[in-house]
């Protein structure tokens, strides 16, 4: 009897994660303590699938559960627009002799080395093959029990603009992928960071759980140019409008800035947060504590 009613708690419909409640999140990509950020206050991590970036150091369920120690929502990151050399796909003979150029036999998806971040390579994403590439780390992070994830590089269809059909195979490839995590885990949250210009496409915002963004309000220190920052909040309002979670992280380090920024992006209804580019700490900063 006993084995009946726990097969029948185990048949239920998976309980849908609380997006709407979230009110703060930190973002930390390198150097994470599972215990230390499971002990923290924020409602929502996001942070790579592996300790450092390596199929080796990839993160088990027990660690990302760790992660959870207080009722919190744990993304993980994924480049789906890039190709990073210390993954588990990469192949040293894509570029044996580091020209930052793909050598005779690389992938026909493999584009060139992004030359603002060193083991980055661009990809055309629209590729067959690359696609599989990245639903199979989708699994991984499905597998290790993660609530969604952190779609970087969602902007690499401006670098194929010459491409007509860039913009929409992006958006293809978002949905594509929504579409196969939640064929397993019906709830599993969709992030992508940047790109937000794709707030034209309604059937675009309408996949996604929630969007980030980046440098919104300042560059480092220097307040962004005003158009640029009207047009970014323009297009996130669509997503908020949308019933969409909205994520901004800007990376000031004067404490005026900082608080100018909390302030401003929760005048929007967005959720800040204000921490070091590198991604390798926990803010937390004084005054907005989670």
């Amino acid at each position: 009897m006993k084995r009946a009613v726990l097969a029948a708690l185990l048949a239920l419909p998976q309980d849908a994660p609380s997006w709407e409640k979230v009110r703060s999140f930190a973002y930390q990509l390198q150097d994470l303590d599972p215990a230390k950020a499971g002990d923290s206050r924020f409602d929502l991590l996001i942070t790579d699938v592996s300790r450092d970036g390596t199929e080796k150091g990839r993160w088990t369920a027990k660690d990302v559960a760790a992660m959870k120690k207080r009722p919190k929502l744990v993304l993980a990151y994924l480049s789906i627009g890039e190709a990073e050399t210390y993954r588990g796909y990469w192949e040293k003979a894509w570029d044996a002799d580091g020209d930052g150029r793909p050598d005779k036999g690389a992938p026909e998806w493999l584009g060139p080395v992004n030359p603002d971040w060193a083991g980055n390579y661009k990809v055309r994403y629209w590729d067959p093959k690359w696609q599989e590439i990245v639903f199979a780390y989708l699994d991984k992070i499905l597998d290790a029990g993660f609530d969604g994830a952190y779609l970087d590089i969602i902007d690499a269809y401006e670098f194929w603009g010459d491409r007509k059909t860039a913009e929409q195979e992006m958006v293809d490839f978002v949905k594509a992928i929504a579409a196969h995590a939640r064929r397993k885990q019906k709830h599993f949250g969709i992030f992508p960071q940047n790109g937000d210009g794709l707030a034209s496409h309604k059937d675009y915002v309408e996949a996604v759980t929630g969007i980030g963004r980046e440098d919104l309000f300042f560059d480092g220190n220097k307040p962004q140019p005003a158009r640029e920052t009207a047009d970014g909040v323009k297009n996130l309002e669509v997503f908020k409008k949308a019933g969409k979670l909205v994520l901004v992280t800007d990376y000031p380090t004067k404490s005026e800035r900082i608080d100018e920024f909390y302030k401003k992006t929760a005048e929007k209804g967005f959720v800040p947060y204000a921490t070091v580019r590198e991604l390798n700490a926990l803010t937390v900063n004084a005054g907005h504590e989670p």
